[in-house]
C-alpha cells in the first residue's frame, strides 16, 4: 500500500493524528496491549508481531493492524523499522 492509500484508509476509518516511528536494529517489546485500535504501514525495515504464538512478518509497504487488547510481541531486532501509525480510540 502507498502512503496515499493508507492515510486515506485511516481517514475513513476514524483513525487520529499520523506519526511515524522508528526502531532501531535490536528492538524488541515484551507480551503487552494497548488501550487503542493501532493501523501501520510499514516505511522502512521489517517488524516481526506476534499473537497467540503466531508470527507475522510485516515489510516495506506492509499495513499491519492491532485490535485493542490484543496480547503481543513486537521484533524489530534483525533490520529495525520504521512506519507510519494512527490510533484509533474503542
Amino acid at each position: 500500500m502507498n502512503t496515499q492509500a493508507f492515510e486515506d484508509f485511516l481517514k475513513a476509518g476514524k483513525y487520529d493524528e499520523i506519526v511515524n516511528v522508528s526502531k532501531d536494529v535490536g528492538y524488541k517489546m515484551d507480551e503487552h496491549q494497548h488501550t487503542f485500535d493501532a493501523c501501520a504501514l510499514i516505511t522502512s525495515g521489517q517488524i516481526d508481531i506476534t499473537v497467540d504464538g503466531i508470527k507475522s512478518e510485516y515489510k516495506v509497504g506492509d499495513v499491519f493492524r492491532l485490535a485493542a487488547g490484543v496480547v503481543h510481541l513486537e521484533d524489530a531486532s534483525r533490520y529495525g523499522v520504521s512506519y507510519l501509525v494512527s490510533r484509533r480510540k474503542t
